[in-house]
């Protein structure tokens, strides 16, 4: 796996209305971190936690839980968040040309989970990520006194996500269609859902997946036709205010899915194999939790309910999904638990390998990056 930082590709021109490079400015608007962005997500995720073991609670539901866990294969799901990490942060590096190293890139994923879990599902980590990017690759730069072009301005590092995020919207594309034929043979979306749930379970992947497509399609071959969209929908007199600034970034977005365009097919199939490795490290999360205590577990019904759990989750409008994912787990997972109070016990682990570590994770790269940066400043 090198890291040829000698002479790496700059994803994009530097693009003046995303920010100021020199400086590291947000630009208006952008995210920031506060400490109510770190408890509500707490507060909701462990409220939820707590109203599903008032209903489940069981004196010796987490002793039960302990010794029934083969410790081997909870094992492979720390691997998995590991390999989640790994994969993501490789595919940050090799969609910025290598301008980040590997260690950066690593460091940048960590920062986009920490962001995307709090911040509200629809609104993701990226803006506050893209910073990150472009203060991370101006500290490395600074550090190494590397051969290269120089830092990533804050134009690029959006550049940067704005591809990974086409990534992951072309890969939600293909799963879903997997859950739909799956569901004509086994009970993906749980019984408890009812006929309601099922149906809008079906109406929401149907969606999901026709939004996913056209986002890919008009990015890579018509951007043109986002900024016609975009366009009408400003006009509404609500939305009026923000159509300066919105038709801006359509612009810059146009440029570039332009560049997006120019890249070699190797640029695309590398990308999809690291996309691919990210979201299977997240699907099989879940199934190696639950797989570690139940070992006769239905493994592939557990697998595709862990694929429409995961993307179920996509729209939960808290940060993180904190409060939602819970209720989600109990949904999908719950009936196939030998004892409702073993959802809690499993609930737990699962929420601390692929959402609380990412929290701890971020306030420490946060609190590191600062540090950094000050004393390079000085």
């Amino acid at each position: 796996m090198s890291d040829p930082v000698h002479h790496p590709e700059p994803v994009l021109p530097d693009d003046p209305i995303a920010g100021d490079p020199e400086t590291g400015r947000l630009p208006a608007g952008a995210p920031t971190i506060s400490l109510r962005s770190l408890i509500l997500p707490l507060a909701l995720g462990l409220g939820v936690l707590g109203v599903i073991a008032w209903y489940t609670w069981d004196e010796g539901a987490f002793s039960q839980f302990i010794y029934a866990v083969n410790p081997w294969i909870m094992l492979g799901a720390v691997g998995a968040t590991l390999a989640r990490v790994v994969f993501g942060g490789w595919r940050i590096s090799f969609v910025s040309r290598h301008s980040l190293g590997f260690k950066a890139g690593i460091r940048c994923q960590l920062m986009w989970d920490f962001a995307s879990n709090i911040s509200p599902s629809f609104v993701g980590g990226a803006p506050l990520t893209a910073y990150y990017i472009s203060r991370e690759s101006r500290v490395t730069s600074m550090e190494t006194k590397a051969s290269r072009k120089g830092p990533i301005a804050i134009g690029d590092a959006s550049a940067v996500m704005t591809y990974v995020m086409l990534l992951d919207q072309v890969w939600f594309a293909l799963s879903i269609p997997v859950i739909l034929v799956a569901s004509l043979c086994m009970d993906v979306i749980p019984v408890a859902a009812g006929t309601v749930g099922f149906w809008t379970a079906m109406i929401y992947f149907v969606g999901l997946m026709a939004y996913a497509g056209f986002f890919a399609y008009a990015t890579l071959f018509h951007p043109e036709l986002l900024s016609r969209i975009a366009a009408t929908l400003f006009k509404l007199p609500f939305l009026r205010r923000f159509r300066k600034g919105v038709m801006k970034e359509m612009e810059q977005f146009g440029a570039r899915a332009a560049i997006l365009r120019k890249q070699k097919k190797d640029f695309f199939l590398r990308g999809f194999f690291l996309t691919s490795g990210t979201w299977l490290a997240r699907y099989f999360l879940a199934v190696l939790v639950i797989w570690s205590f139940i070992p006769d577990v239905d493994t592939l019904l557990l697998i595709m309910r862990s694929i429409a759990q995961t993307i179920s989750s996509l729209i939960m409008p808290t940060p993180g999904g904190a409060g939602g994912i819970e209720g989600l787990y109990a949904l999908f997972f719950g009936d196939l638990l030998p004892s409702a109070a073993l959802i809690v016990p499993s609930l737990l682990t699962w929420r601390i390998l692929g959402y609380y570590i990412f929290l701890v994770m971020g306030v420490t790269i946060s609190t590191r990056h600062l540090q950094r940066t000050s004393i390079k400043a000085t």
